[in-house]
């Protein structure tokens, strides 16, 4: 005989793995470490791409002042700036990104746990009926 606090609990576990249980299962099944520094070394990729992409329209846009100004330019000291430049963007996206991922992280977390309650809940209900019968 089916319960109704049974039912009602797999109605809201079934909701939770429709909607964002999915996500959250997947981000759960990584080590916390694992999971930031993916999520780390991926911004750092798509900070690099955005940054070069950034560097060639300014150099595509500015062309004609850049190339009458070449000579009068030292290469060593614009290097380092644009290095410089690229290190300080980067780290702050990096560092955002952190943040960001680690509240996503925990968030999932906390709602993989009480998934898991809900499903021990259930597992001690289906105990309690097959112990009555």
């Amino acid at each position: 005989m089916l319960s109704q606090e049974r039912i009602k609990l797999m109605t809201k576990m079934a909701a939770y793995e429709e909607n964002e249980g999915k996500a959250y299962m997947s981000i759960g099944s990584y080590f916390r470490s694992d999971y930031m520094g993916m999520q780390v070394l991926r911004s750092v990729i798509g900070a690099t791409f955005a940054y070069l992409i950034v560097c060639g329209l300014y150099v595509y846009y500015n062309l004609e002042t850049l190339m009458q100004d070449i000579y009068k330019t030292d290469l060593m000291v614009l290097g380092k700036q644009v290095l410089l430049y690229y290190v300080i963007f980067v780290a702050a996206y990096a560092l955002l990104t952190y943040i960001i991922y680690s509240f996503r992280y925990s968030r999932a977390k906390r709602s993989l746990k009480r998934y898991y309650r809900h499903l021990k809940q259930l597992a001690a209900m289906y105990d309690i009926e097959k112990n009555n019968h």
